[in-house]
């Protein structure tokens, strides 16, 4: 009887569900979204060469490669929920773990979640049958100017609230949605890099001509550069979202660093690959007018369904996105919970499917306030983008504490070319935080008072922690 009421009594955790190629799933499809579609015409715009395009997406490969393999061995060696959370925590002190979870929470994770429901909205609304979506829900006679709200913010909250259902649901549901749609988005990625290729030659009938083409009206130079190369880590940004989900990954040791460095690679190519097929097609001035480089280069091919075709992957891709999103971020407030330093209702887990249900349900609550703003939370969005590469910063060099502090722990992967690789990833991202703060200096100012914000909220759940230990 006392082996059955501890058996009945026992707090429910969090399910190591997610196999190997559920985790390569959650690399692959959380990175790619609608960036590789769209930022083609952002990043000629800047340099004005398909070789410099090029060079901006293999160093933007290559840094991003040298993060993962970084967070490949931080990921092994604390396979814990929470990710950079856990590494932020256990290198600085709980405060500096806060106030990473702290943003993650009140704006960088809800607004994500937001900007890709919204995405996908747009996507869908490029069909004429969805043509409704830009169109208020009000009827004319009744006057909601300061508040609008339209058909397709409505439809962004409801694919916001199924993915989140879906979560809460079971990490193992989740994961293999991940997985199926992860292999679909994949084939058709493929598939469009087969239609441009095989093309007569692209829109001018030069075809691989059009690499040696050039846009007259770049920006050019050193900050030009910088610019695609920002747009190409936009584009390979979301990586780290595994390592959040870490706690419920099968054999983490192992499984984490695979996920980690196939996915990354396998990004890589795909990106590189669906580039040269639209320069195939294109040449650079036209790539660099084109709202949509993809979609007018398989129109130019196969016609209008073409780039319906492309609309249709993009929507996909922008739902998987938005599951890995919705899945990785309700793990950080949980695991602030857990620490005693946050809200104690965030620290559940469900006892059916074993999963933090409430700090899912509050997310999704979040990123629902955010779509009902329209596009001012587009703003507020903005505010992360400098805290993001702060923290991207500060997490990846916390493997410098742990290799000196903690030189007898079990590493079950250790990074290749440390201390080098690290380094470099570190310092790029410094880098870029400084053209951040100084291309965007009003709104990375805001997001640093956030950030300092969350001091006098961590004081107050310290206090109430000790309150706790002490009664």
């Amino acid at each position: 009887m006392p082996e059955l009421l501890q058996q009945t009594t026992t707090r429910p955790e969090l399910s190591r569900d997610l196999g190997v190629s559920h985790a390569s799933a959650v690399v692959v499809g959380t990175i790619i979204g609608s960036g590789i579609f769209l930022v083609p015409a952002e990043m000629m715009q800047a340099v004005g060469s398909a070789k410099l395009v090029y060079l901006a997406w293999l160093v933007g490969g290559l840094l991003s490669f040298f993060g993962a393999l970084t967070y490949a061995e931080l990921g092994a060696m604390k396979p814990q929920t929470g990710g950079e959370y856990v590494y932020v925590r256990d290198a600085y002190g709980p405060l500096g773990g806060f106030l990473y979870g702290w943003t993650w929470f009140v704006i960088a994770k809800p607004a994500s979640v937001a900007t890709v429901a919204t995405g996908l909205v747009r996507i869908l609304g490029t069909f004429s049958i969805f043509s409704f979506f830009s169109g208020n829900i009000f009827p004319a006679n009744i006057s909601f100017h300061s508040f609008p709200v339209t058909w397709g913010q409505l439809v962004a909250i409801a694919a916001a609230i199924l993915i989140s259902v879906l979560n809460y649901l079971g990490v193992k549901k989740a994961g293999e949605f991940q997985l199926v749609f992860t292999v679909l988005k994949v084939a058709i990625i493929l598939g469009i890099v087969a239609v441009c290729f095989s093309g007569a030659g692209g829109a001018t009938g030069r075809g691989w001509s059009n690499f040696a083409g050039t846009f007259t009206g770049a920006k050019g130079g050193i900050a030009g550069f910088m610019a695609a190369l920002v747009a190409a880590l936009w584009a390979y940004d979301g990586w780290n979202d595994l390592n959040m989900v870490a706690g419920e990954v099968k054999k983490p040791e192992r499984n984490i660093p695979i996920a980690l460095i196939a996915g990354v690679a396998t990004v890589g190519v795909l990106y590189v690959l669906v580039n040269a097929g639209v320069q195939y097609v294109l040449p650079a001035s036209v790539i660099a007018a084109s709202p949509r480089p993809a979609s007018d280069a398989v129109a130019l091919v196969m016609g209008h369904m073409g780039a319906a075709i492309v609309s249709a992957g993009m929507a996909i891709s922008m739902l998987v996105t938005l599951n890995g999103t919705v899945m990785s971020g309700a793990r950080v407030p949980f695991a602030m919970a857990r620490d005693g330093y946050f809200f104690r209702a965030l620290a559940e887990v469900h006892p059916r499917f074993h999963t933090p249900s409430a700090a899912i349900v509050v997310q999704a609550m979040l990123s629902i306030i955010l779509l009902l703003l329209g596009g001012n939370f587009r703003q507020l969005f903005s505010l992360a983008i400098f805290a993001e590469w702060l923290f991207y910063m500060i997490a990846g060099s916390t493997i410098f504490i742990f290799r000196w502090r903690d030189r007898q722990a079990v590493r079950p992967y250790r990074v290749l070319g440390y201390p080098f690789v690290p380094a470099l990833f570190i310092t790029v991202a410094a880098v870029l935080l400084y053209y951040t703060f100084r291309e965007n200096w009003p709104n990375s100012l805001y997001g640093l008072l956030v950030i300092l914000a969350g001091v006098p909220v961590f004081s107050w759940f310290r206090w109430r922690r000790q309150a706790d230990v002490a009664s």
